[in-house]
């Protein structure tokens, strides 16, 4: 009886073992390459993701946490000057053609930490936020079926859109945390994923003398286009803190 216990637990720790190895190969990319951008650094950049890769120009390393971790730039805490100066261009290709974001992000944040050396760790702080909840009159969303999330931002000189795919409302509220001056936390109680499109245009996009009604802000956006509401106060809200991470990237 005795031996048969020792077996069965080799066997659940060899199976254990496997699992995390087999885990960690799945977010990992199978190729990645990381350069210093050569562009000027207030000209276009931005991260495209999809079947598999993720190409990111001309961004910063902080940009690059941003989207790993689906926090907001004001969620981020420590680290050096250059997180916000230096910039990157990085190209990475997983082993198999994935549309899943939640794959793509893990496999970010696993580039991040071995290229960069990157390590945080996550606190909770009352800080000024954004309370997203349900507008008065209901919301205003298409109920997904299922499938892989996604969820594109797209800018131009008309604006911000935003359009969604099979997405839950905490990762709406940690996309809106990108585009806005605090960050964005889900009270709207909504439960299940959802299909949206979002377009809105930001006080530095709108002409001074411009009178056009498709010039709206996000708080007028989020309200008529989505049935949700913004509403300012302070909130508990998940920071991350940086506590190490090297400026050159280890090899390619």
């Amino acid at each position: 009886m005795l031996i048969r216990t020792i077996l069965l637990l080799l066997c659940f720790g060899s199976l254990a073992r496997l699992t995390a190895q087999q885990s960690s190969v799945a977010h990992t990319f199978e190729v990645a390459s990381i350069k210093l951008s050569t562009a000027d650094p207030h000209s276009s950049s931005g991260i495209k993701t999809g079947h598999g890769r993720i190409d990111a120009r001309n961004v910063t390393l902080k940009r690059c946490i941003i989207g790993a971790y689906g926090v907001g730039p004001h969620q981020i805490i420590g680290g050096p000057d250059w997180l916000d100066s230096d910039h990157y261009d990085i190209l990475a290709k997983a082993d198999h053609p994935t549309d899943d974001d939640a794959e793509l992000t893990l496999m970010l944040r696993s580039l991040l930490t071995e290229r960069f050396k990157l390590a945080l760790h996550h606190e909770t702080r009352m800080l000024p936020a954004f309370v997203l909840e349900v507008a008065k009159n209901g919301p205003k969303l298409e109920k997904a079926t299922g499938g892989e999330s996604s969820t594109n931002t797209n800018g131009s000189n008309s604006g911000i859109s935003i359009a969604a795919r099979n997405t839950s409302m905490d990762l709406l509220a940690k996309v809106l945390a990108r585009e806005m001056d605090y960050p964005v936390v889900d009270q709207t109680g909504l439960p299940g994923i959802f299909n949206f499109t979002l377009h809105w245009t930001p006080e530095r996009l709108k002409p001074v003398d411009s009178a056009s009604t498709d010039d709206v802000s996000i708080f007028t956006a989020v309200q008529e286009q989505l049935g949700l509401h913004l509403r300012s106060q302070k909130a508990p809200v998940d920071v991350l803190i940086i506590d190490h991470v090297e400026r050159a990237p280890t090899e390619n």
